[in-house]
């Protein structure tokens, strides 16, 4: 099944490549692929944030490059994926990952030994844990609007309360209200046109993200990554406090730190501009 087009910058439609569900390891998962024009190119993972469907990276992917492979998918519980009767640790959402791309061989002309993995907020967190898990698979790391888990720097406390529960996905009306608190930075427009590309989120699935991110930190191991890393943050993100992203560029061996002036979605809302420094760092030799 092909993915429904988008009108990116210019006015043409935009190719977004196919969707379907795969079986992994006994698991039915929701993936969307963007085959790549040059198999020479690594492919890039996209890996979103806290109760997303893989919709809400339509407007990043329109804006890379087409010879690059450009892999979605949905978490378990997440969009059109199967849950889980109990929740999985961030170790274990890797190991899937792994046996997705895996499954992906064959069905596109890029090979998925070694790819570039992207990690969006929550995503972050299985990046990280991908590059720890498999530093032999791992090409270049983004790690976007993200930090190490339960030992970062938080939120303010009223931000961390409009994060605990789906309905900011659910309900446009409390979107907007808890917007001015989560999304400072971001025009509340290209917030709502994000939002509504995506899956309604059941709330077990998304207590079962939150249990995943609250087990879970790199802040230790974060030295221990080989992968190239690229730190991306907003400098008004309320959710993730910029001083994350200075804490992981020096950990990280080889991470280098870039900050833009808008908020925790301004890869999506402004994915022309900073999809290009993404692209950048991907292309370095």
């Amino acid at each position: 099944m092909s993915a429904a087009a988008i009108h990116p910058a210019g006015g043409e439609p935009a190719d977004l490549g196919w969707e379907r569900t795969l079986s992994v390891a006994g698991r039915r998962l929701r993936v969307g692929v963007r085959p790549g024009t040059d198999p020479a190119v690594r492919p890039l993972v996209l890996v979103n944030g806290i109760g997303a469907s893989l919709e809400l990276f339509e407007p990043l992917v329109a804006a890379l490059d087409p010879r690059r492979e450009v892999v979605r998918f949905d978490v378990p519980g997440i969009g059109g994926s199967q849950g889980s009767t109990v929740p999985l640790p961030m170790a274990a959402l890797s190991t899937l990952l792994a046996d997705l791309l895996d499954q992906l061989d064959g069905l596109t002309p890029s090979p998925h030994r070694v790819v570039d993995v992207l990690g969006l907020s929550w995503g972050g967190g299985i990046a990280q844990q991908f590059a720890l898990q498999y530093p032999q698979r791992t090409g270049r790391l983004v790690l976007v609007s993200t930090g190490t888990g339960v030992m970062m720097v938080p939120a303010r406390f009223g931000v961390l309360a409009r994060m605990l529960t789906p309905r900011r996905y659910n309900d446009p009306s409390y979107r907007r209200d808890a917007g001015r608190e989560i999304y400072v930075g971001e025009d509340p427009d290209a917030v709502d046109a994000l939002f509504s590309r995506v899956s309604p989120v059941r709330a077990t699935a998304y207590l079962h993200q939150l249990f995943a991110l609250t087990t879970w930190t790199s802040l230790p191991v974060l030295p221990f990554i080989t992968a190239p890393a690229l730190v991306l943050a907003g400098r008004r993100d309320p959710v993730i406090p910029v001083v994350n992203a200075h804490l992981m560029g020096s950990l990280l061996r080889r991470g280098r730190v870039h900050l833009h002036e808008g908020g925790h979605l301004g890869l999506l809302t402004r994915p022309h501009e900073l999809g290009e420094t993404v692209e950048q760092f991907l292309d370095q030799p």
